[in-house]
């Protein structure tokens, strides 16, 4: 994905950029009317301009980000993943299973919910 390329090349491991650039790749796959685009150094999707989904990556996980009102809704399903989450984001270790049913319940929830915002944020 040219978008995400610089960024994913900044990653040392290649597994770990290989999870992310999968990742990625499956969110533009599914949802091609998504924006991908790189803001604040981080890639994310947009819908129209208006956010959608967010990530990060660290030393022991990528972080993604849903706004904390998509981390309110999907606590129980992020749970059940075996994540970890604060009130912003919830934490995929390198090592965990990519739980696409539960990325697929939550941007299609994003999108429906966003529809028509006028804020990058919600």
């Amino acid at each position: 994905m040219q978008v995400f390329q610089t960024y994913l090349n900044k990653i040392d491991s290649p597994e770990k950029r290989g999870k992310l650039d999968e990742i990625l790749t499956w969110i533009q796959n599914r949802y091609p009317d998504l924006e991908p685009v790189i803001k604040w150094n981080q890639p994310m999707f947009l819908q129209n301009g208006i956010f959608i989904i967010g990530f990060s990556i660290s030393k022991n996980h990528i972080s993604v980000s849903p706004e904390p009102y998509g981390i309110n809704l999907f606590t129980d399903s992020i749970k059940q993943s075996g994540y970890t989450h604060t009130s912003n984001l919830f934490r995929i270790l390198w090592t965990q299973e990519v739980n696409y049913d539960l990325f697929d319940e939550l941007i299609q929830f994003k999108i429906k919910d966003k529809y028509g915002c006028k804020s990058f944020w919600k």
